[in-house]
């Protein structure tokens, strides 16, 4: 069985298919945890695969996102979040920024999109462009 130190434990004995919502972000703070370690061990490693896993399984059956270019996904956010352009200044740094970015004038950076997905609890991989 693999180890992992006592602070990436789950609440449950070993990783499982996730069930709940409770359970999901149980998860992904522990993945968190793992991917901002320095020098994870062999075991870790494994153990945050595994996380992974069950995580990308879970949000894609409960919370599947249509392949669409990262402008359009901001925009659906948006509005399934009810927020107008103002609110995302927090994010961008300036309302001049997020229209640019609306209108398709200037691109998501790194920093952008790990705000994003933080803000609105998605993967950041929602955010990068896919060939459709």
């Amino acid at each position: 069985m693999t180890e992992v130190p006592e602070k990436y434990a789950l609440e449950v004995s070993s990783p499982a298919p996730i069930t709940s919502a409770r359970q999901h972000e149980e998860y992904l703070a522990v993945l968190n945890k793992l991917a901002t370690k320095e020098n994870p061990s062999s075991d870790e490693e494994k153990y945050a695969a595994v996380l992974l896993t069950l995580i990308e399984a879970y949000e894609e059956e409960h919370h599947s996102i249509p392949d669409a270019p990262p402008v359009e996904i901001l925009r659906a956010l948006m509005d399934a979040n009810d927020l107008r352009q103002k609110d995302l200044v927090p994010i961008f740094g300036s309302e001049s920024i997020v229209s640019e970015v609306l209108h398709r004038k200037r691109a998501l950076n790194k920093t952008h999109i790990e705000k994003l997905s933080k803000r609105f609890h998605v993967s950041p991989a929602v955010f990068f462009p896919r060939a459709l």
